[in-house]
Protein backbone atom coordinates (compact mmCIF):
# COMPACT_ATOMS: atom_id res chain seq x y z
CA UNK A 1 0.00 0.00 0.00
CA UNK A 2 1.13 3.54 -0.66
CA UNK A 3 0.03 4.53 2.83
CA UNK A 4 1.83 1.55 4.36
CA UNK A 5 4.90 2.43 2.29
CA UNK A 6 4.97 5.91 3.78
CA UNK A 7 4.50 4.51 7.27
CA UNK A 8 7.36 2.07 6.68
CA UNK A 9 9.59 4.92 5.44
CA UNK A 10 8.80 6.88 8.59
CA UNK A 11 9.61 3.86 10.74
CA UNK A 12 12.95 3.36 8.97
CA UNK A 13 13.74 7.04 9.50
CA UNK A 14 12.91 6.76 13.20
CA UNK A 15 14.95 3.61 13.59
CA UNK A 16 17.96 5.14 11.81
CA UNK A 17 17.88 8.05 14.29
CA UNK A 18 17.52 6.08 17.52
CA UNK A 19 19.32 2.81 16.86
CA UNK A 20 22.60 4.06 18.33
CA UNK A 21 21.00 5.70 21.36
CA UNK A 22 18.80 2.64 21.97
CA UNK A 23 21.81 0.35 22.47
CA UNK A 24 21.17 -1.50 25.79
CA UNK A 25 24.89 -1.41 26.59
CA UNK A 26 24.88 2.39 26.94
CA UNK A 27 24.70 4.04 30.33
CA UNK A 28 22.02 6.62 31.14
CA UNK A 29 24.56 9.41 30.78
CA UNK A 30 25.80 8.14 27.41
CA UNK A 31 22.27 7.70 26.10
CA UNK A 32 21.26 11.15 27.34
CA UNK A 33 24.21 12.75 25.58
CA UNK A 34 23.36 11.03 22.28
CA UNK A 35 19.66 11.97 22.50
CA UNK A 36 20.49 15.60 23.30
CA UNK A 37 22.84 15.74 20.32
CA UNK A 38 20.14 14.32 18.04
CA UNK A 39 17.59 16.82 19.31
CA UNK A 40 19.91 19.75 18.57
CA UNK A 41 20.53 18.83 14.91
CA UNK A 42 18.38 19.11 11.82
CA UNK A 43 17.52 15.87 10.04
CA UNK A 44 16.28 15.12 6.54
CA UNK A 45 12.91 13.46 6.97
CA UNK A 46 11.46 10.68 4.81
CA UNK A 47 9.75 13.30 2.64
CA UNK A 48 13.08 15.07 1.96
CA UNK A 49 12.35 18.09 4.17
CA UNK A 50 14.56 19.26 7.05
CA UNK A 51 13.13 18.85 10.52
CA UNK A 52 14.05 18.84 14.19
CA UNK A 53 12.98 16.06 16.54
CA UNK A 54 12.26 16.87 20.19
CA UNK A 55 14.00 14.93 22.91
CA UNK A 56 10.74 13.64 24.37
CA UNK A 57 9.76 12.27 20.96
CA UNK A 58 13.12 10.52 20.61
CA UNK A 59 12.69 9.01 24.09
CA UNK A 60 9.20 7.79 23.11
CA UNK A 61 10.60 6.10 19.99
CA UNK A 62 13.36 4.41 22.01
CA UNK A 63 10.83 3.06 24.52
CA UNK A 64 8.54 1.88 21.73
CA UNK A 65 11.40 0.09 19.94
CA UNK A 66 12.51 -1.65 23.14
CA UNK A 67 8.97 -2.79 23.84
CA UNK A 68 7.83 -3.88 20.38
CA UNK A 69 10.82 -3.76 18.05
CA UNK A 70 10.68 -2.21 14.58
CA UNK A 71 6.93 -2.79 14.21
CA UNK A 72 6.31 -0.51 17.19
CA UNK A 73 7.78 2.39 15.19
CA UNK A 74 5.28 1.97 12.34
CA UNK A 75 2.25 4.26 12.51
CA UNK A 76 -1.00 2.33 12.48
CA UNK A 77 -3.55 3.55 9.90
CA UNK A 78 -6.86 4.84 11.19
CA UNK A 79 -9.72 2.42 10.81
CA UNK A 80 -12.82 4.27 9.57
CA UNK A 81 -16.13 2.37 9.40
CA UNK A 82 -17.39 1.94 5.85
CA UNK A 83 -20.63 3.73 5.02
CA UNK A 84 -20.78 2.69 1.38
CA UNK A 85 -22.64 -0.47 0.38
CA UNK A 86 -20.31 -3.48 0.48
CA UNK A 87 -21.56 -4.76 -2.90
CA UNK A 88 -20.69 -1.44 -4.57
CA UNK A 89 -17.18 -1.44 -3.09
CA UNK A 90 -16.71 -5.07 -4.11
CA UNK A 91 -17.58 -4.22 -7.72
CA UNK A 92 -15.17 -1.28 -7.65
CA UNK A 93 -12.41 -3.57 -6.35
CA UNK A 94 -13.03 -6.16 -9.04
CA UNK A 95 -12.94 -3.47 -11.73
CA UNK A 96 -9.61 -2.21 -10.37
CA UNK A 97 -8.06 -5.67 -10.14
CA UNK A 98 -9.33 -6.51 -13.60
CA UNK A 99 -7.31 -3.61 -15.00
CA UNK A 100 -4.82 -2.25 -12.43
CA UNK A 101 -4.09 0.83 -14.54
CA UNK A 102 -7.64 2.08 -14.09
CA UNK A 103 -7.72 5.18 -11.94
CA UNK A 104 -10.47 5.89 -9.41
CA UNK A 105 -11.95 8.35 -11.90
CA UNK A 106 -12.04 5.67 -14.58
CA UNK A 107 -13.58 3.06 -12.26
CA UNK A 108 -16.21 5.64 -11.35
CA UNK A 109 -16.97 6.19 -15.05
CA UNK A 110 -17.18 2.44 -15.79
CA UNK A 111 -19.61 1.88 -12.93
CA UNK A 112 -21.80 4.73 -14.12
CA UNK A 113 -21.77 3.37 -17.67
CA UNK A 114 -22.81 -0.05 -16.36
CA UNK A 115 -25.86 1.43 -14.67
CA UNK A 116 -24.57 1.44 -11.10
CA UNK A 117 -24.51 4.35 -8.66
CA UNK A 118 -20.84 4.61 -7.71
CA UNK A 119 -19.64 6.46 -4.60
CA UNK A 120 -17.59 9.64 -4.83
CA UNK A 121 -14.20 9.39 -6.53
CA UNK A 122 -12.42 10.26 -3.25
CA UNK A 123 -14.22 7.36 -1.57
CA UNK A 124 -12.94 5.01 -4.28
CA UNK A 125 -9.41 6.38 -3.90
CA UNK A 126 -9.42 5.80 -0.14
CA UNK A 127 -10.81 2.30 -0.67
CA UNK A 128 -8.10 1.42 -3.20
CA UNK A 129 -5.44 2.79 -0.82
CA UNK A 130 -6.69 0.51 1.96
CA UNK A 131 -6.47 -2.44 -0.41
CA UNK A 132 -3.02 -1.52 -1.70
CA UNK A 133 -4.34 -0.78 -5.19
CA UNK A 134 -3.82 2.97 -5.26
CA UNK A 135 -0.70 3.02 -7.47
CA UNK A 136 -1.39 2.10 -11.10
CA UNK A 137 0.20 -1.14 -12.17
CA UNK A 138 1.22 -2.19 -8.63
CA UNK A 139 -1.86 -3.97 -7.39
CA UNK A 140 -1.00 -5.97 -4.32
CA UNK A 141 2.67 -4.99 -4.51
CA UNK A 142 4.52 -3.94 -1.36
CA UNK A 143 7.91 -2.33 -0.89
CA UNK A 144 10.54 -4.87 0.12
CA UNK A 145 13.83 -4.06 1.81
CA UNK A 146 16.41 -6.80 1.36
CA UNK A 147 19.99 -7.15 2.57
CA UNK A 148 22.55 -6.20 -0.03
CA UNK A 149 26.25 -6.96 -0.21
CA UNK A 150 28.67 -6.29 -3.05
CA UNK A 151 29.94 -9.49 -4.64
CA UNK A 152 33.63 -8.50 -4.74
CA UNK A 153 36.09 -5.97 -3.29
CA UNK A 154 36.08 -2.51 -4.87
CA UNK A 155 32.67 -3.08 -6.42
CA UNK A 156 31.09 -0.52 -4.10
CA UNK A 157 32.40 1.93 -1.54
CA UNK A 158 30.15 3.90 0.80
CA UNK A 159 31.19 7.32 2.10
CA UNK A 160 29.81 9.35 4.97
CA UNK A 161 30.77 11.72 7.81
CA UNK A 162 30.74 11.05 11.56
CA UNK A 163 30.30 13.94 13.99
CA UNK A 164 32.99 13.48 16.61
CA UNK A 165 34.30 15.19 19.76
CA UNK A 166 35.85 18.58 20.32
CA UNK A 167 39.54 18.74 19.41
CA UNK A 168 41.50 21.90 20.08
CA UNK A 169 38.31 23.80 20.78
CA UNK A 170 36.65 22.80 17.50
CA UNK A 171 34.30 19.98 16.56
CA UNK A 172 36.00 17.15 14.69
CA UNK A 173 34.50 15.12 11.85
CA UNK A 174 35.53 11.74 10.48
CA UNK A 175 35.22 11.49 6.69
CA UNK A 176 35.43 7.83 5.70
CA UNK A 177 34.87 5.38 2.83
CA UNK A 178 34.19 1.68 3.50
CA UNK A 179 34.30 -1.25 1.08
CA UNK A 180 30.87 -2.90 1.01
CA UNK A 181 32.12 -6.44 0.38
CA UNK A 182 34.92 -6.68 2.92
CA UNK A 183 34.04 -3.87 5.40
CA UNK A 184 37.61 -2.61 4.96
CA UNK A 185 38.01 1.08 5.72
CA UNK A 186 39.61 2.30 2.51
CA UNK A 187 40.06 6.05 2.99
CA UNK A 188 39.58 8.17 6.07
CA UNK A 189 40.55 11.44 7.74
CA UNK A 190 39.64 13.37 10.86
CA UNK A 191 39.17 17.09 10.17
CA UNK A 192 37.34 20.17 11.44
CA UNK A 193 35.13 20.77 8.39
CA UNK A 194 32.97 18.70 6.02
CA UNK A 195 34.22 20.36 2.85
CA UNK A 196 35.46 19.26 -0.56
CA UNK A 197 39.15 19.61 0.29
CA UNK A 198 39.00 17.29 3.32
CA UNK A 199 36.67 14.85 1.58
CA UNK A 200 39.00 14.57 -1.40
CA UNK A 201 41.96 14.08 0.91
CA UNK A 202 40.27 11.09 2.56
CA UNK A 203 39.19 9.62 -0.78
CA UNK A 204 42.54 10.19 -2.48
CA UNK A 205 44.41 8.31 0.24
CA UNK A 206 42.04 5.36 -0.16
CA UNK A 207 42.35 5.29 -3.94
CA UNK A 208 46.14 5.40 -3.80
CA UNK A 209 46.38 2.46 -1.38
CA UNK A 210 43.30 0.32 -2.12
CA UNK A 211 42.54 0.85 -5.82
CA UNK A 212 39.64 2.39 -7.71
CA UNK A 213 36.07 1.20 -6.94
CA UNK A 214 33.42 0.81 -9.60
CA UNK A 215 30.84 2.78 -7.60
CA UNK A 216 30.74 5.12 -4.62
CA UNK A 217 27.53 5.63 -2.63
CA UNK A 218 27.19 8.87 -0.65
CA UNK A 219 24.45 11.08 0.73
CA UNK A 220 23.46 14.54 -0.49
CA UNK A 221 25.63 16.61 1.84
CA UNK A 222 27.21 19.71 0.31
CA UNK A 223 30.69 18.16 0.00
CA UNK A 224 29.28 15.00 -1.59
CA UNK A 225 27.42 16.86 -4.34
CA UNK A 226 30.13 19.43 -5.06
CA UNK A 227 31.70 19.58 -8.52
CA UNK A 228 35.25 18.58 -7.39
CA UNK A 229 34.04 15.14 -6.27
CA UNK A 230 31.97 14.72 -9.43
CA UNK A 231 35.00 15.58 -11.57
CA UNK A 232 37.30 13.19 -9.68
CA UNK A 233 34.87 10.30 -10.15
CA UNK A 234 34.41 11.14 -13.83
CA UNK A 235 38.18 11.15 -14.50
CA UNK A 236 38.65 7.82 -12.71
CA UNK A 237 35.57 6.19 -14.24
CA UNK A 238 33.73 5.82 -10.93
CA UNK A 239 29.95 5.86 -10.86
CA UNK A 240 28.86 8.28 -8.12
CA UNK A 241 25.50 7.38 -6.54
CA UNK A 242 23.60 9.69 -4.19
CA UNK A 243 21.37 7.88 -1.71
CA UNK A 244 17.74 8.89 -1.57
CA UNK A 245 16.60 10.57 1.68
CA UNK A 246 13.97 7.82 1.95
CA UNK A 247 16.54 5.02 1.76
CA UNK A 248 18.49 5.39 4.98
CA UNK A 249 19.12 1.65 5.13
CA UNK A 250 21.32 1.76 2.01
CA UNK A 251 24.22 3.11 4.08
CA UNK A 252 23.78 0.65 6.92
CA UNK A 253 27.33 -0.75 6.82
CA UNK A 254 29.13 2.53 7.32
CA UNK A 255 26.59 3.59 9.93
CA UNK A 256 27.35 0.35 11.77
CA UNK A 257 31.08 1.07 11.44
CA UNK A 258 30.57 4.54 12.94
CA UNK A 259 28.84 2.90 15.88
CA UNK A 260 31.95 0.74 16.33
CA UNK A 261 34.13 3.85 16.18
CA UNK A 262 32.10 5.43 18.97
CA UNK A 263 32.09 2.37 21.19
CA UNK A 264 35.69 1.26 20.64
CA UNK A 265 37.79 4.25 19.61
CA UNK A 266 36.15 7.46 20.79
CA UNK A 267 35.40 6.03 24.21
CA UNK A 268 39.09 5.25 24.65
CA UNK A 269 40.10 8.64 23.29
CA UNK A 270 37.93 10.26 25.92
CA UNK A 271 39.34 7.96 28.60
CA UNK A 272 42.88 9.17 27.87
CA UNK A 273 41.80 12.79 28.15
CA UNK A 274 41.27 13.47 24.44
CA UNK A 275 43.95 14.58 22.00
CA UNK A 276 46.08 17.71 21.62
CA UNK A 277 45.26 18.25 17.95
CA UNK A 278 43.96 16.60 14.79
CA UNK A 279 47.37 15.18 13.93
CA UNK A 280 47.29 13.13 17.11
CA UNK A 281 43.69 12.02 16.51
CA UNK A 282 44.55 10.86 12.98
CA UNK A 283 47.66 9.04 14.20
CA UNK A 284 45.78 7.21 16.96
CA UNK A 285 42.83 6.40 14.69
CA UNK A 286 45.08 5.03 11.94
CA UNK A 287 46.76 2.76 14.47
CA UNK A 288 43.39 1.51 15.77
CA UNK A 289 42.07 0.87 12.25
CA UNK A 290 45.12 -1.02 11.00
CA UNK A 291 45.95 -2.94 14.20
CA UNK A 292 42.50 -3.63 15.64
CA UNK A 293 39.58 -3.10 13.25
CA UNK A 294 41.15 -4.51 10.06
CA UNK A 295 42.46 -7.60 11.87
CA UNK A 296 39.35 -8.50 13.87
CA UNK A 297 36.93 -11.11 12.49
CA UNK A 298 33.72 -9.47 11.32
CA UNK A 299 30.53 -10.88 12.82
CA UNK A 300 28.78 -11.20 9.42
CA UNK A 301 31.57 -12.09 6.98
CA UNK A 302 33.36 -14.39 9.47
CA UNK A 303 36.64 -13.04 8.13
CA UNK A 304 38.79 -10.05 8.94
CA UNK A 305 38.34 -7.05 6.61
CA UNK A 306 41.93 -7.47 5.40
CA UNK A 307 41.49 -11.18 4.59
CA UNK A 308 38.28 -10.58 2.67
CA UNK A 309 39.56 -7.56 0.78
CA UNK A 310 42.71 -9.34 -0.45
CA UNK A 311 41.03 -12.75 -0.96
CA UNK A 312 41.22 -12.25 -4.73
CA UNK A 313 44.68 -10.74 -4.79
CA UNK A 314 45.94 -7.18 -4.57
CA UNK A 315 43.88 -4.59 -6.48
CA UNK A 316 45.33 -2.57 -9.33
CA UNK A 317 46.36 0.88 -8.12
CA UNK A 318 45.89 4.05 -10.22
CA UNK A 319 49.00 5.64 -11.71
CA UNK A 320 50.08 8.85 -9.89
CA UNK A 321 49.53 11.00 -12.99
CA UNK A 322 45.89 9.90 -13.30
CA UNK A 323 45.31 10.42 -9.59
CA UNK A 324 46.80 13.91 -9.81
CA UNK A 325 44.56 14.78 -12.76
CA UNK A 326 41.46 13.46 -10.97
CA UNK A 327 41.88 15.77 -8.02
CA UNK A 328 42.52 18.97 -9.92
CA UNK A 329 39.63 21.41 -9.87
CA UNK A 330 38.19 23.09 -12.92
CA UNK A 331 35.93 25.99 -13.79
CA UNK A 332 34.61 27.31 -17.11
CA UNK A 333 35.11 30.83 -18.37
CA UNK A 334 34.49 32.74 -21.62
CA UNK A 335 37.61 34.47 -22.97
CA UNK A 336 37.17 38.23 -23.41
CA UNK A 337 38.05 40.25 -26.49
CA UNK A 338 41.32 41.20 -24.80
CA UNK A 339 42.25 37.49 -24.54
CA UNK A 340 41.76 37.45 -20.77
CA UNK A 341 39.88 35.35 -18.23
CA UNK A 342 39.16 36.00 -14.57
CA UNK A 343 39.23 33.42 -11.78
CA UNK A 344 38.35 34.39 -8.20
CA UNK A 345 39.71 37.92 -8.52
CA UNK A 346 42.79 36.95 -10.50
CA UNK A 347 43.25 37.94 -14.15
CA UNK A 348 45.08 35.88 -16.77
CA UNK A 349 45.99 36.13 -20.44
CA UNK A 350 45.38 33.15 -22.72
CA UNK A 351 46.09 32.26 -26.35
CA UNK A 352 44.66 34.86 -28.74
CA UNK A 353 43.01 32.08 -30.76
CA UNK A 354 40.64 31.49 -27.85
CA UNK A 355 38.99 34.95 -27.89
CA UNK A 356 35.24 34.56 -27.45
CA UNK A 357 35.58 30.84 -26.73
CA UNK A 358 34.41 29.07 -23.62
CA UNK A 359 37.40 27.36 -22.05
CA UNK A 360 38.06 25.09 -19.08
CA UNK A 361 40.52 26.31 -16.45
CA UNK A 362 42.17 23.42 -14.60
CA UNK A 363 44.11 24.09 -11.40
CA UNK A 364 45.22 22.97 -7.97
CA UNK A 365 42.88 24.66 -5.44
CA UNK A 366 45.90 25.56 -3.29
CA UNK A 367 47.71 27.33 -6.16
CA UNK A 368 45.65 29.75 -8.26
CA UNK A 369 48.74 31.08 -10.02
CA UNK A 370 49.28 27.91 -12.09
CA UNK A 371 46.30 27.55 -14.45
CA UNK A 372 46.08 25.15 -17.39
CA UNK A 373 43.73 26.16 -20.22
CA UNK A 374 41.77 23.53 -22.15
CA UNK A 375 39.46 23.94 -25.12
CA UNK A 376 37.26 21.04 -26.25
CA UNK A 377 39.29 18.71 -23.99
CA UNK A 378 42.56 19.74 -25.66
CA UNK A 379 45.39 21.46 -23.72
CA UNK A 380 45.97 25.03 -24.84
CA UNK A 381 48.93 25.92 -22.64
CA UNK A 382 49.23 27.82 -19.38
CA UNK A 383 47.38 31.02 -18.53
CA UNK A 384 49.75 33.93 -17.96
CA UNK A 385 49.08 35.83 -14.69
CA UNK A 386 48.31 39.51 -15.18
CA UNK A 387 46.89 40.36 -11.77
CA UNK A 388 47.03 37.96 -8.82
CA UNK A 389 45.32 38.88 -5.59
CA UNK A 390 44.36 35.43 -4.32
CA UNK A 391 46.66 32.42 -4.25
CA UNK A 392 44.20 29.73 -3.05
CA UNK A 393 40.61 28.85 -3.88
CA UNK A 394 38.05 30.31 -1.42
CA UNK A 395 36.97 26.77 -0.47
CA UNK A 396 40.56 25.54 -0.02
CA UNK A 397 40.97 26.51 3.60
CA UNK A 398 44.13 25.01 5.11
CA UNK A 399 43.88 22.95 8.28
CA UNK A 400 44.48 24.98 11.42
CA UNK A 401 48.01 24.51 12.68
CA UNK A 402 48.48 23.10 16.19
CA UNK A 403 49.35 25.65 18.88
CA UNK A 404 53.07 26.30 19.28
CA UNK A 405 54.60 24.88 22.44
CA UNK A 406 56.89 27.44 24.11
CA UNK A 407 60.57 26.41 24.09
CA UNK A 408 61.29 28.00 27.46
CA UNK A 409 64.39 29.72 26.06
CA UNK A 410 64.82 33.34 27.21
CA UNK A 411 67.33 34.74 24.75
CA UNK A 412 67.83 38.06 26.52
CA UNK A 413 68.42 36.33 29.86
CA UNK A 414 71.03 34.16 28.19
CA UNK A 415 72.73 37.26 26.78
CA UNK A 416 72.68 38.88 30.22
CA UNK A 417 74.22 35.81 31.85
CA UNK A 418 76.90 35.72 29.17
CA UNK A 419 77.69 39.40 29.90
CA UNK A 420 77.98 38.74 33.63
CA UNK A 421 80.21 35.75 33.00
CA UNK A 422 82.59 37.75 30.83
CA UNK A 423 82.81 40.83 33.09
CA UNK A 424 82.71 39.17 36.45
CA UNK A 425 80.53 39.99 39.39
CA UNK A 426 81.95 43.54 39.95
CA UNK A 427 79.65 46.23 38.57
CA UNK A 428 80.89 48.55 35.91
CA UNK A 429 81.01 52.32 36.49
CA UNK A 430 79.54 53.59 33.26
CA UNK A 431 79.97 57.23 34.41
CA UNK A 432 83.70 56.69 34.78
CA UNK A 433 83.88 55.27 31.27
CA UNK A 434 82.38 58.51 29.94
CA UNK A 435 85.25 60.55 31.43
CA UNK A 436 82.94 62.59 33.67
CA UNK A 437 83.26 62.56 37.46
CA UNK A 438 80.46 63.39 39.75
CA UNK A 439 80.87 66.71 41.62
CA UNK A 440 79.59 67.50 45.06
CA UNK A 441 76.20 69.04 45.19
CA UNK A 442 77.42 72.42 46.62
CA UNK A 443 79.70 72.91 43.60
CA UNK A 444 76.88 72.69 41.13
CA UNK A 445 75.81 76.25 40.37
Amino acid sequence: MEQNGRANDKALFRYALIREAADPSLSHAERGALVRALAQREHVGPDGRSMRIGRSTLDDWIRAWRKGGFEALVDRPRVVPLRTCAEVLDLAERLKREQPDRSAVQVHAVMQAAGHRPPHVRTLQRHFTRLGLAVPGTAGAQKVYGRFEASSPNELWTGDALHGPQVGGKKAYLLAFIDDHSRLLCGYRWCVAEDSVRLESALRAGLASRGVPKQILVDRGSAFVASPLLRACAVLGIRLIHASPRAAATKGKIERFFRTVRSQFLVELEARGGARDLAEVNSLFSAWVEVVYHRRTHSETKKTPLERFFSRGSPALPVPALLHEAFLWSEWRTVTKTCCVSLHGNRFEVDAALCGRRVELVFDPFDLTDIEVRFEHRPMGKAVPVKVGRHTHPMARPEAQPPVTPTGIDYLALVARQRDKELGSAPIGYAALSGEHARPAHEEE
